[in-house]
This record gives structure tokens, sequence and C-alpha cells, in this order.
């Protein structure tokens, strides 16, 4: 087994693109709720990225954090003492690192995972690696991953970091307004090679692109099942959240619904969906 693969038997839930902010107080309530009912109903919570709209370095969480960070951290750190908790990067939280994974008691995950489960091996990451039709994101991805950008970004004080942070926010805004969709969804190539890395693989799992669904079809000749997971978005409408469970039985997409408590609005995309 690699570095990159993990066994975890029993029940898996797996979530992604939270986007917890300061500015998004309802969304933060409502997957507290979720945490604290995957930590009863799990075996292990797989995270897969852009927990949080912005990260901007471990030592805004280590050192001081803003109530509201202190709160979501708080959380995090109280499901990963009852149940495996797994952190991925994604797009916008990649700076992630080991001093909030062990603050957290967390695993970080590499880039990509290999999960053997009870049904089988599947694979996880955020998947914004896939969107290969967005060259210059791609572009971009790498340039902003490369360790010296990382260092000399970490180096920045804090509130130049933020400052960053905000700005690259609005660009990132304006350019998803403006790009085709097709430039912003998984390119078909990048999914097969994959599958073609990994011949023994039946189900891909992503999440990135907003647009939860199970995509079957055939790859190297076999059937395959391609999980988008949903984002997480409870104070404007469309109201939504949503997570995948993995187990014995197979897997299944659910919407999340709030506590009644939380007067929270029902989320908006379809109940649950299943690819045995």
């Amino acid at each position: 087994m690699s570095k990159t693969d993990f066994t975890l038997p029993g029940t898996i839930w797996v979530a992604s693109d939270i986007h917890l902010a300061r500015q998004v107080p309802q969304t933060c309530r409502v997957f507290y709720a979720f945490l604290a009912e995957a930590a009863v109903h799990a075996d292990a919570l797989i995270l897969a990225g852009d927990i949080f709209d912005a990260w901007i370095g471990d030592d805004a969480a280590v050192h001081e954090p803003e109530p509201w960070l202190r709160e979501a951290l708080e959380h995090l750190s109280e499901t990963a003492k009852k149940i495996p908790l797994f952190i991925g990067h994604g797009n916008r939280d990649f700076l992630m690192g080991p001093a909030l994974a062990r603050r957290l008691g967390a695993t970080l995950m590499p880039e990509s995972a290999l999960f053997q489960t009870d049904v089988g091996p599947i694979h996880i990451s955020h998947g914004d690696e896939l969107c290969t039709h967005d060259v210059p994101f791609q572009r971009f991805r790498k340039f902003s991953r490369h360790r010296l950008t990382r260092q000399l970004f970490l180096a920045l004080p804090l509130r130049v970091r933020q400052m960053i942070a905000r700005r690259a926010r609005k660009t990132s805004m304006h350019s998803h307004g403006t790009k085709p969709m097709y430039l912003m969804d998984v390119a078909h190539t990048s999914v097969s090679e994959v599958f073609r890395t990994h011949p023994a693989l039946i189900h891909l799992v992503h999440g990135h692109t907003h647009k939860p669904k199970c995509h079957r079809f055939e790859d190297h000749g076999a059937q395959r099942c391609r999980w988008v997971l949903p984002d997480w978005e409870w104070d404007h409408p469309p109201f939504r959240g949503g997570y995948l469970s993995i187990g014995a039985a197979g897997i299944t997409m659910h919407r999340y619904t709030a506590p009644d408590s939380m007067s929270a609005p029902k989320p908006s995309f379809a109940g649950k969906t299943g690819c045995h």
C-alpha cells in the first residue's frame, strides 16, 4: 500500500466545498450540526477540500484565530476526537498544512488518495486538478502550489496575506462569470487517466464543480462511477448541502437537512442518489 492509500472499513461520510467563513454564519452552524451527526453515525469523515473559503496559512489558526475560525476549529477538533477525520486541499484552502492537521488531530490528505473501503477502492480528490480544459487556471494552480511560491507568500505579514486573499476572491468571482461552463468542469481525459492508472477502480469522488451527481459510464472496458459532491450554502438561496455515505451496502448521495431547531430552509438538490 502506497503513502496515498488508506484503509477505512465501516461507514464513511464524504463532504466537500463547505466554504466556512465569517460571512456565512448560518452555513457554519448547519455544518457544525452535520459534524455532530457524523461523529455519531459514521466511522470516519473525509472533507475533500474547500473546507474554508480561504486559507492564508496555518499560523492564522494556531496563533489567535478570529472568533468564527476558533469556533470552526473547535468543532472539527471535537469530531476528530470521536472518529478519524481526513482533510484535503481545495483550490481555496490548498495552504492548509501539518500544523493545522496537528491542531485538529486530523490526517492531511495528499492531493489525491485511494481509500480501501468495504465497497472496494475509491479515489478521492478535490477535483480542480481534473479541470484541465482551463489551461490558465491549471497554469496558476501549478505556480501557486510551487514550494518557493508558498514560502514567499507565507513569509508575508498576516494582514498582507488577508488583503491578497480578498483580492484573489474578487478576481475569481469575476472570472467564473465570464468563463464558458465547459472550462469549469472536469475533462473526461483527466478522469480516464485516473482509471487507467488504477484499473481496479470503479468509483471516483470529487467536489469543486458544485454539480452533485453520479455519472455512470464505461471506460477502459469497465463500468465506472464518477461521484460529484455538492457544495454547502445556507446563507443565500438556493439553500443546499450534502454528502456521500460509503459502506458495505454501497454508496449513496444524501442531501443534508438541518435540525428543525435551526429553522433552516430545505436544501435545493434532490434527496438521494445510489450507485452500487
